[in-house]
């Protein structure tokens, strides 16, 4: 079922700026712009793009940044 972006944002306790800026990025699989409102599935779930991988674990001794 789709829903607007500010009912999206009030659910997950966002500010509805933030979500409608994600939304014109692309973040979001499922948002849409019709007419001047953006909807977005009330299913769509939070997108998390953090990087998991630990490949920056140490960045800071193999580049020669140091904090001394």
């Amino acid at each position: 079922m789709l829903i607007s972006l500010i009912e999206y944002a009030e659910r997950l306790g966002k500010h509805p700026a933030t979500v409608r800026k994600m939304a014109a990025a692309g973040r979001f699989e499922t948002a849409r712009k019709i007419g001047r409102n953006w909807v977005i599935e009330d299913a769509e779930p939070w997108p998390d793009n953090r990087l998991k991988s630990g490949k920056y674990v140490g960045w800071r001794e193999r580049y020669g940044h140091y904090d001394e």
